[in-house]
């Protein structure tokens, strides 16, 4: 039995029928930041709970990529309790139909 295989989006939680695609990949990616800024560091839990002023469940949380108790801008906010700069970038959508799409992109710094 043949299965069909189809092309994804850039954007897997949209694939998947989530209504808050946008919402879930951009947590995902600042996860993901998180988690390799964590790892570079050689934190424990307890540590990084002190680092950002949150339980060691909630650090738990993130590592583990469980991110529905925690806004955007929290994450962000814990990205930059880890001495990292985050810019905003607005601008026009090239000429395709639909909305506009937010992107995150980490940048590891050279040594």
């Amino acid at each position: 039995m043949k299965q069909k295989i189809s092309k994804g989006s850039s954007n897997v939680f949209a694939d998947l029928g989530f209504p808050d695609a946008p919402e879930r990949q951009t947590k995902t990616r600042l996860a993901i930041a998180l988690n390799e800024l964590i790892t570079e560091r050689s934190l424990k839990q307890n540590a990084i709970a002190t680092l950002l002023d949150i339980s060691q469940p909630k650090v738990s949380a993130i590592l583990n990529y469980r991110l529905d108790g925690f806004s955007v801008e929290k994450l962000m906010e814990f990205v930059t309790a880890l001495n990292q700069d985050i810019e905003i970038l607005i601008r026009p959508r090239p000429l395709r139909s639909g909305n506009g799409s937010i992107v995150v992109h980490s940048i590891k710094a050279v040594a």
